[in-house]
């Protein structure tokens, strides 16, 4: 929910919402949009961040302080701005900022405020009248979980999923999707090892990057070719931002081709392989932990970090992992000996 609240709040390309309520109502309308791509047919999770791990409290903490200070930092420039002016006769007019006067402070999206409380019982209330109203939700299990439950939206939808495999009725050909815009939902979906999971993101197009096929003109696409909304800059948002699904069978498939033919002195075990490779792409960086300052995911750092693993493989004796979240360092170890003879190059 985090990913649909932020930019209804604090939109980056349109008019600052005035009040609580026309926040509310255009998470509302979102919310509404994703349900309608999605069409879930079963079970409805609706998690919103909770207090998050004491991995990620310091990185948000530094994110935080940050965004607080660039907004003090704005201020203090602005207001040297207009006494130069006024020193020099020049007459300094502000634009009227939204919400009658004020600007939106993004740090009260967070547990613990008023903000989140408010919108709690707004959510609640919109659940509520969505059952008993909506055709789309007449058969679906609704399950909302609030920033006063602790660990990030994700995660909890994880700790569900997983509780949901362990039920002995569960069917393994269920279908998931999360949406969200976070990288690490694809590493989060590898994870849980299911053959049909999927990623619901916004894939934000340029103007640019726009070519309509049918009048062949950049600047919109064919199915907004002659229509009224390709001028309205009102519709400008719903315009750039499409959607796509990722599907992380595709990426197992993908995974798979480029490890099979592969001589191991050891049984192939395909699903540890994928429980390594979301262990490497935590050297890259997470949300719980720094990359390492030779691997940078813009400079190719995951394909060396596969080229390196993929070689040292048959020589390992095993997986990196041993299953059930643990590692075997030993084996960690000499492929962190590999990393190091290239790091001074990396550096270079």
């Amino acid at each position: 929910m985090n990913g649909i609240i932020h930019p209804c709040c604090h939109p980056l390309d349109r008019p600052q919402p005035t009040s609580e309520t026309e926040m509310f109502g255009l998470i509302f309308e979102y919310m509404d949009r994703v349900i309608g791509i999605v069409k879930p047919s079963k079970i409805l999770y609706l998690a919103i961040d909770g207090v998050a791990p004491r991995a990620k409290m310091n990185q948000q903490r530094s994110r935080r302080f940050r965004t607080a200070l660039d907004v003090q930092e704005k201020a203090e420039r602005t207001a040297s701005i207009k006494s130069k002016w006024a020193a020099e006769g020049i007459k300094f007019t502000d634009r009227p900022t939204e919400g009658g006067g004020q600007t939106f402070d993004s740090n009260v999206i967070t547990p613990g405020t008023e903000f989140m409380a408010n919108l709690s019982k707004a959510l609640q209330l919109c659940i509520v009248e969505r059952l008993h109203n909506s055709e789309r939700w007449q058969h679906l299990q609704v399950v909302f979980s609030d920033a006063s439950v602790p660990g990030e939206g994700e995660h909890k939808i994880l700790d569900f999923i997983r509780s949901q495999r362990a039920q002995k009725n569960y069917d393994p050909n269920t279908s998931h999707c999360i949406h969200g815009a976070d990288a690490d939902l694809i590493m989060l979906g590898l994870s849980t090892h299911e053959p049909h999971f999927y990623i619901l993101r916004e894939a934000v197009l340029q103007e640019k990057d726009k070519k309509c096929r049918r009048c062949g003109q950049s600047g919109h696409l064919a199915h907004e070719c002659g229509t009224d909304a390709v001028n309205d800059p009102a519709n400008k948002l719903a315009q750039s931002v499409q959607f796509q699904f990722v599907k992380l069978a595709v990426v197992r498939e993908y995974l798979y081709l480029e490890f099979k033919d592969l001589k191991l002195p050891y049984t192939f075990d395909f699903e540890r392989i994928v429980d390594d490779f979301v262990f490497l792409c935590f050297f890259v960086g997470n949300d719980f932990l720094p990359h390492l300052p030779s691997l940078s995911i813009r400079e190719g750092a995951l394909d060396a970090l596969l080229f390196m693993y993929k070689n040292a493989l048959p020589r390992l004796g095993g997986y990196l992992t041993k299953g059930a979240g643990e590692l075997d360092f030993t084996k960690v170890d000499i492929l962190l000996s590999d990393l190091a003879r290239v790091e001074e190059d990396f550096f270079k």
